[in-house]
C-alpha cells in the first residue's frame, strides 16, 4: 500500500489549478502535483543533479504556467 504526506500550497493557486485542469486528463490538483513532481524528479535522475540554470528553468516554465507565483 502507498503510503502518502500533504503537501499545502496556497488556496488562490489551488483555485487556479482547479481551472486550469478542467477539461484534462488531471482528476485533482493532487494529480497534477505528483505529474510535476515526478516529471522533475526523472530529468534529474536521468540527467544528474541539476544545474541551477536548470532549475531556473523549470521555475520559469511552472511560473508562466500559473502553478508558481
Amino acid at each position: 500500500m502507498t503510503e502518502y504526506t500533504t503537501v499545502s500550497i496556497p488556496k488562490g493557486l489551488a483555485e487556479r489549478v482547479d481551472e486550469t485542469i478542467e477539461g484534462t486528463s488531471f482528476q485533482s490538483t493532487s494529480d497534477l502535483v505528483r505529474f510535476l513532481l515526478r516529471s522533475i524528479v526523472i530529468q534529474h535522475q536521468k540527467e544528474g543533479e541539476l544545474t541551477e540554470a536548470e532549475f531556473e528553468e523549470i521555475t520559469e516554465q511552472l511560473k508562466s504556467l500559473g502553478y508558481l507565483e
